[in-house]
């Protein structure tokens, strides 16, 4: 299965650092945040990954370029015509696909332009600032299970985000502002689509959380599944800074492989 991952917007939320590079490249103990996304995914055998790119795209790509080498112990050796060898070559099993999807593309459109990489297969679409210990081979199976076109995600984090609605049969009724009546379910990512999603985006100016999902919603056809594990944003300095600070305590609750 390929994962689709939202990682061309602006990131203005943690401007602090985002003005420097794209906001899935910003690091956890020296790492992206997006490299511990795919880690995650990785220990449960989803290893092929779209990245939806965008504003400083080639500072990602870049990345990934190098990242051989980044793994790696390198000898270069001017004297004998700057032949470089590599040493204890190390390289996790992925194959990434960077596509620019445009400066200021919404996410719907982000996701249409990556039609053709995507195929016609199920797929994973998850946001590229944040992290989870989602079981994803549960997910998917929740989502083969009830035959609808989507599944979304949906975690209790009990601060102020949009809300989503979920129905007795499992299936999301509406989306809305938080209120203090509010259970608190919010759209995690991690969600789970068919090839069909494609038709209900029209283009570059559709945002996949209207639009898309919403209509979606009407036709009965979007589940939610209930993550009751770890979930959590970086959508400021704080939140970067609670991050950092779980993963060097050695206990990070998203670091699921072994080193």
């Amino acid at each position: 299965m390929k994962i689709v991952i939202l990682a061309g917007g602006f990131g203005t939320r943690i401007s602090e650092e985002s003005h420097l590079k794209p906001k899935p490249m910003i690091e956890i103990g020296e790492k992206p945040i997006l490299w511990h996304i795919m880690k995650e995914c990785s220990y449960y055998g989803v290893n092929e990954f779209i990245i939806c790119a965008g504003y400083k795209q080639h500072i990602i790509k870049e990345w990934f370029a190098n990242y051989f080498i980044h793994t790696s112990d390198i000898t270069f050796d001017f004297t004998k015509g700057n032949e470089m060898i590599v040493h204890n070559k190390h390289a996790e099993p992925w194959k990434v696909t960077v596509v620019d999807t445009g400066l200021n593309t919404q996410t719907g459109g982000r996701i249409k332009h990556v039609k053709d990489y995507v195929g016609d297969e199920t797929f994973m679409v998850t946001y590229g600032d944040a992290v989870s210990d989602v079981n994803i081979p549960e997910l998917i199976a929740y989502h083969k299970a009830h035959g609808k076109i989507g599944t979304m995600s949906m975690y209790n984090f009990g601060q102020s985000k949009g809300v989503v609605d979920i129905g007795a049969d499992g299936n999301i009724k509406a989306f809305r502002e938080k209120s203090d009546f509010d259970g608190d379910l919010i759209n995690i990512g991690y969600m789970v689509f068919e090839p069909k999603l494609f038709d209900y985006i029209a283009g570059d100016d559709t945002v996949f959380e209207k639009e898309p999902l919403c209509e979606l919603v009407k036709e009965n056809q979007l589940a939610g599944y209930v993550h009751k594990g770890f979930w959590q944003c970086m959508d400021t300095l704080r939140e970067k800074q609670q991050l950092e600070k779980l993963w060097a305590s050695g206990n990070a609750p998203w670091k699921l492989w072994e080193d």
